[in-house]
């Protein structure tokens, strides 16, 4: 095994290393004929033929280009044969989706199996052409012929956006963007290099940075947005912040000719590319050149640089810390030292004892140090190793949390088995952090590698319900079998994850023509909310109802019933709700509140008959015009008469409808509102009003009781205090309602003097009682005595404040006392 500073070279006080990876499945691929787009964190390399460059027509080569999609281990993953015109640029997506624009401001969006959407970037690209474009994980920004600027920030929902004019007139000598996750703004900015200097735009504004140092030739932000590096005329590379506040670094590459690539090594140099020539240049102007005989493509990521050639994928990046302070010539760091220690142990020297002594306060960081080298090893000997390393020195530590070790080793495993060859997924340690697992798991599940992601799911401990759905999708979309064959296939995979959705598989096979299939699925599905818009979508409308039903679920069931009622003629909406009570009822309260015309409908199709007329009658109540209103009564009356069980309702509502006319008349008359009034409070109202004669008639004319009208009439003089009339109305004849109430309503009114009036023409032995109440303390123990009423005697003796009359109540009782 070589030692692992054997490709190590120092920059300034730095190191970097160039490890090969894999050696290219590919044969013969020779870059410099091609336009590569390459998808960052290990992703896919997306080829096609550069139709720029004059090239020799070769036996078998087919005349019309093709879209070749590779793994970064050179394995083909699809070919796709290209049908447009001119392809501007290609770039990737931060999910791995190829994004092909062409002159005409198409954009083609594919997946990794060639399969595709697309959307156009609008009418101004279209007349005027795109000449370039730039890519970011989330959108990109086209340059058409008139020199405006389109960007798209979404491609979910993709949005032609129209920037600022930058006011040029000719093309830039070289342009890029900064995504918006790196602006202040949070939208996305674009740096041009015109003339001498750099117009920064955005949507709103063109800001000339009146720079001198230009024209520039290439330009290119840092991964984490900060920084700018500029290739000038004159050869220097020009390093500065991207506000243009900070000038970092100059360095003179004696070049007069652009490179053909200027790209990051993460955040800490810039590596140019010339034909066979890699320049490296770090941050204090020192620099480390490399060279090939063919063709490379360099594709930037956050922590260093992945080198293509034709017969190698390598990975130039600086030596992370951890590495450098285990493996770097004569170094004392503890981890270096544990490193040794274990080497010493193997060969049963005393001077792993020595080693492990002289570090026993740091250990446990050499510990830690030694795991997070082992993550950023591609060696699997040197994973060993340094875990091996970190194992050794754990055991002398009484107290540690294991969990780091074993978390990493977890890790180690997986970025292992993504790296073999026939994956190709390069990722190192930094990547898969940034990236997380999940994201790692869906880039599998594009690429079909499903029994992979399984087992990764599985060893992680995360649930696999998406790659197994995506799985039966792409079962459906390929299989020959007949329906019921991948049903059953699909059920029995799919059977032991209890409460995995089937809503998505069923929506493919629903695409995919095979209704029968996206049904039969759908009865799998565990959750309603899920299953019902589908059965929607699917014109499954009777059984989106039952379903929704079957779950309970209240708003569910609205929600189908409103969509059917909006797509289907009234009779066939009526009778798929009819022989379902909960979408009756349902329906009714809906009906109630926002459609009682639908209500009526209903009603009027099932015969209910009654429902339908008390629907009309509660109609009546709504009604502020008189007029409407009978005629709404009188319409719920002919349905009622109509059956012949309801003679009850007939004649109450005769009433209603001859009450309503009278007080209508009574409006008219008196300039009072009547409208709505019981018959009580009509006759109520009407002595009120001084209008005695009127209430006898409307009394007379709706046959009201003698004690009801005198209770009515009692209150209503007494409310006008019309006392004369209290007077009269219990000298007209025997009261119905006997003198009691003529008491009380007076009392009620504090008028004990008229309540006096009528309390001898009540019953004997209440009299005592109501002289009590109006204060009378003599008239009520005569009258109590009268009765002989000894508890209501010593009751009136109690509360009488006068001292006279409490003395004649005394002699009362001490009559009644003896003589018992």
């Amino acid at each position: 095994m070589s030692p692992p500073t054997a490709d190590w070279i120092q920059l300034h006080d730095r190191f970097y290393r160039k490890q090969e990876i894999y050696t290219m499945l590919w044969k013969q691929v020779d870059l410099s004929k091609y336009m590569l787009a390459a998808a960052p964190f290990g992703g896919p390399l997306a080829l096609v033929r550069d139709d720029r460059k004059v090239l020799l027509l070769q036996k078998q080569q087919p005349i019309k280009p093709s879209i070749y999609l590779y793994t970064s281990s050179g394995k083909l993953m699809e070919t796709i044969q290209w049908d447009k015109g001119h392809i501007v640029g290609m770039g990737w997506t931060e999910t791995e989706q190829l994004l092909c624009v062409l002159e005409d401001g198409t954009v083609r969006m594919y997946n990794i199996l060639g399969e595709y959407t697309q959307f156009s970037l609008g009418k101004e690209a279209k007349d005027n052409r795109v000449i370039d474009v730039q890519f970011w994980g989330t959108g990109l920004v086209a340059l058409t012929g008139s020199f405006q600027l389109i960007a798209i920030t979404n491609f979910d929902a993709p949005l032609p956006l129209f920037l600022a004019d930058p006011g040029i007139s000719e093309p830039p000598h070289s342009w890029t963007v900064i995504p918006p996750k790196f602006t202040l703004s949070r939208h996305v900015e674009v740096l041009i290099a015109h003339n001498s200097t750099i117009l920064v735009v955005d949507a709103t504004e063109a800001r000339d940075e009146r720079l001198q140092q230009g024209p520039f030739s290439k330009m290119s932000i840092s991964p984490d947005g900060k920084y700018l590096a500029l290739f000038t005329a004159d050869g220097k590379l020009w390093v500065v912040s991207t506000d243009f506040q900070k000038n970092l670094s100059e360095f003179a590459t004696r070049s007069q000719v652009a490179p053909q690539q200027l790209v990051w090594c993460g955040t800490d140099s810039v590596v140019l590319y010339w034909d066979k020539i890699v320049l490296m240049v770090g941050p204090y102007g020192d620099w480390i050149k490399y060279t090939y005989d063919d063709a490379i493509f360099l594709i930037p990521e956050i922590d260093g640089v992945r080198v293509i050639s034709m017969d190698k994928c390598e990975f130039l990046q600086k030596v992370p810390d951890a590495t450098e302070n285990i493996f770097k010539i004569g170094s004392t760091a503890p981890a270096a030292m544990l490193y040794d220690a274990l080497d010493h142990f193997e060969k049963k020297s005393p001077k792993a004892d020595e080693n492990i002594r002289s570090i026993r306060l740091e250990l446990s960081d050499a510990v830690e140090a030694c795991i997070e080298a082992a993550g950023h090893e591609i060696s699997h000997q040197y994973q060993r190793s340094l875990l091996k390393a970190a194992s050794f020195g754990k055991s002398f530590l009484e107290i540690h949390n294991a969990d780091s070790f074993v978390e990493m080793c977890k890790v180690l495993r997986v970025l292992n088995a993504v790296r073999y060859y026939e994956i190709g997924i390069p990722m190192t340690y930094t990547q898969f952090q940034r990236l997380s697992p999940e994201a790692l798991i869906d880039r599998l599940i594009s690429r079909h590698q499903y029994l992979l992601a399984i087992r990764i799911c599985e060893y992680l401990k995360m649930r696999t319900d998406r790659i197994l759905i995506h799985w039966a999708c792409s079962k459906i979309k390929k299989s020959n079998d007949d329906e019921d064959t991948i049903c059953r296939m699909v059920v029995e995979k799919l059977a032991n994850k209890p409460g995995l959705s089937y809503s998505e598989i069923a929506m493919t096979a629903h695409k995919a023509g095979q209704s029968k299939l996206a049904t039969m699925l759908l009865d799998y599905e565990p959750r309603a909310g899920d299953q019902v818009p589908l059965l929607m979508s699917m014109q499954e409308d009777e059984l989106a109802l039952v379903k929704a039903i079957e779950s309970g679920d209240t708003d569910l069931v609205y929600h189908v019933i409103l969509h059917l009622k909006r797509k289907l003629q009234l009779g066939e909406f009526f009778r798929i709700i009819n022989n379902k009570p909960l979408a009756c009822n349902l329906l009714e309260s809906y009906c109630k509140q926002q459609d009682p015309e639908l209500l009526k409908d209903f009603y009027y199709q099932d015969d209910r008959t009654v429902d339908r007329a008390n629907l009309t009658l509660m109609e009546s109540f709504r009604q502020k015009d008189s007029t409407e209103r009978i005629n709404k009564i009188k319409a719920a009356l002919r349905i009622y008469q109509d059956d012949k069980e309801h003679t009850f309702e007939v004649k109450a509502i005769e009433d209603s409808v001859k009450l309503l006319q009278t007080q209508v008349q009574l409006e008219k008359d008196y300039s009072q509102p009547f409208s709505g009034l019981s018959i009580s409070s009509t006759v109520y109202k009407l002595i009120t009003i001084n209008q005695s004669n009127r209430a006898t008639k409307v009394r007379g004319d709706f046959k009201m009781p003698d004690k009801r009208f005198w209770w009515i009439k009692l209150r209503a003089l007494v409310e006008i205090r019309d006392w004369d009339g209290v007077a009269t109305l219990a000298k007209s004849k025997k009261s119905p309602i006997g003198y009691e109430p003529f008491v009380e309503e007076c009392v009620k009114a504090m008028q004990f003097r008229e309540a006096a009036k009528y309390i001898l023409k009540c019953d004997a032995h209440l009299r005592a009682g109501l002289f009590l109440k109006i204060e009378a303390y003599q008239e009520a123990g005569e009258q109590a005595f009268l009765q002989k009423d000894l508890d209501t005697l010593r009751e009136i003796r109690d509360k009488c404040p006068n001292a006279v009359i409490q003395g004649q109540i005394d002699g009362y009782i001490s009559q009644l006392a003896s003589s018992r």
